[in-house]
């Protein structure tokens, strides 16, 4: 694993992501504004549909990723298709949205942990304009069902407040429509490199609607549009991919890297505030404890420690949240959190430890042995973070989830939600290892076969299974959970 680990630190850096149906379709919609971006986004639209005539990640099949993509794919080729194959994608695409929202279950449109990032604010703009435009009829409240509640208790957050670069709704700032445009702070919405949010799809929003033609928005589409035309879900996410890169390597004991480490570790430290920590990029505006505390780890089991403050400062009164103004918290931050406070020699009594544990037992679903969080579509990457924190420490927390993980194991040795994935064979291996050399001998066979299933599928794609706006895939963070998760069974 020499040669794999040593190209992984030398490509880690500003963030590696395919492309995706979504932000893609914002794009095209620039039209004469930015012809070159727009021909390019719309090529990629017409070369990208599904078979079932969707937009949206080929796999895993998600209701919100495909709802939206498929929407704003819609909208783009009504506004910029020009072609009878144009308009036979788009009749293609009427129809397969409408068996998406029509087979949907309550339980799923209702679901916040499922939900792609800003739906239930982005959703009702999309089909309020494709129902404009005469794509669909009557879909609003079917696209949204139970989430409009959720929607209605953001919008109260916004009263006599607008949407600043420093609020995490910049971030899905399209939320806004055409008629919404009074909840943009549009002279303070804007990053340094000209994007929204870090954004590709709020950028191409801002740069057609609100100022059409803005320069500084143009230029950071033409940056982070990748070489087949399309545009990522995000960009850059340097920290996110550094950090969570180190953090995974980091669960191998005695790998000495230290010189291909440095520089990373550097860069990391250096984008440390004292009593803020760290947002996912270093061009985006906004903190949050997840990269936070990631990055606090990764850090600290290099030897470097940074002040807890930053992660303290998160501290709600029953958990910890991710981002200000979070209507429902993330699962997998307070693993984290509570891996960074134990690792940071805080007792099991502690008040703040103990409000974790509490969160935790009241997150898990009585019926599954397993944690589902809102970052990441499949259980298996939450119930190995917590595996991985709690093993030896607050074992019987997670014994029922060990034993889960061992039973669901494929015949093959891989893992997989709703398919067979490098990446959460990859979790459920690092989980398995940790447990057995802290807590209690998981099968050999068990470890054996999936590294061997792992290591023959190590260079194939890998699914989007990473929430979004749409899912994602942050392809050097999931390679390296791969490579640690070999490294750790050989």
């Amino acid at each position: 694993m020499t040669d794999i680990i040593t190209q992984l630190l030398a490509k880690i850096g500003p963030g590696h992501m395919a492309s995706t149906a979504y932000d893609t379709a914002w794009a095209a919609r620039l039209g004469d504004i930015a012809t070159e971006i727009s021909n390019q986004s719309l090529s990629w639209l017409v070369e990208h549909q599904l078979p079932d005539g969707s937009w949206g990640a080929p796999a895993p099949f998600y209701y919100h990723d495909r709802v939206l993509s498929t929407l704003a794919a819609m909208i783009a080729l009504t506004y910029r298709g020009r072609r009878e194959h144009d308009k036979a994608q788009i009749e293609k695409g009427r129809l397969a949205l409408e068996r998406i929202v029509g087979n949907a279950t309550a339980g799923l449109q209702a679901d916040p942990n499922g939900a792609t990032v800003g739906f239930e604010m982005i959703a009702p703009i999309l089909a309020e304009e494709a129902e404009r435009l005469g794509l669909i009829k009557n879909q609003r409240e079917r696209i949204l069902g139970r989430l409009s509640q959720l929607r209605a208790k953001k919008l109260s957050y916004l009263r006599g407040k607008t949407i600043s670069r420093h609020v995490t709704m910049a971030f899905s700032a399209e939320m806004a429509g055409r008629d919404g445009q009074h909840m943009l702070d549009v002279d303070n919405l804007q990053e340094s490199n000209g994007s929204v949010g870090v954004s590709p799809s709020a950028t191409a929003y801002f740069a057609t609607y609100i100022r059409p033609g803005d320069k500084a928005s143009l230029n950071y589409l033409r940056r982070v549009t990748n070489p087949d035309g399309g545009m990522p879900n995000v960009a850059p996410f340097d920290v996110f991919e550094i950090a969570w890169t180190l953090w995974n390597l980091s669960l191998v004991p005695g790998l000495d890297y230290r010189e291909k480490l440095q520089p990373h570790l550097e860069y990391l430290s250096n984008a440390w505030e004292p009593k803020r920590g760290v947002a996912f990029s270093t061009a985006y505006s906004v903190k949050d404890s997840d990269d936070t505390v990631v990055t606090y780890n990764a850090l600290l089991r290099y030897g470097i420690e940074k002040d807890l403050a930053s992660i303290l400062a998160y501290e709600e009164e029953d958990h910890f949240r991710c981002f200000d103004l979070e209507v429902n918290p993330s699962i997998s931050t307070n693993i984290h959190i509570l891996d960074a406070l134990l690792h940071a020699g805080f007792k099991r009594n502690n008040v703040s430890v103990q409000k974790i544990l509490g969160f935790l037992r009241r997150a898990r679903d009585r019926q599954f042995p397993f944690w589902v969080d809102k970052w990441h579509s499949s259980p298996y990457y939450a119930t190995a973070h917590a595996i991985i924190a709690c093993a030896g420490m607050e074992s019987d927390l997670v014994a029922e989830s060990v034993e889960w993980m061992i039973k669901t194991q494929n015949r093959n040795g891989s893992w997989g939600t709703y398919l067979p994935t490098a990446e959460e064979t990859a979790y459920a291996l690092q989980a398995l290892w940790v447990w057995d050399q802290k807590a209690a001998r998981v099968p050999r066979g068990v470890l054996l076969n999936g590294a061997r299933w792992l290591k023959e599928n190590l260079d194939l794609p890998y699914p989007p299974l990473w929430i979004g706006k749409c899912l994602y895939s942050p392809q050097m963070v999931v390679r390296s959970a791969i490579v640690s998760a070999l490294t750790l069974i050989q």
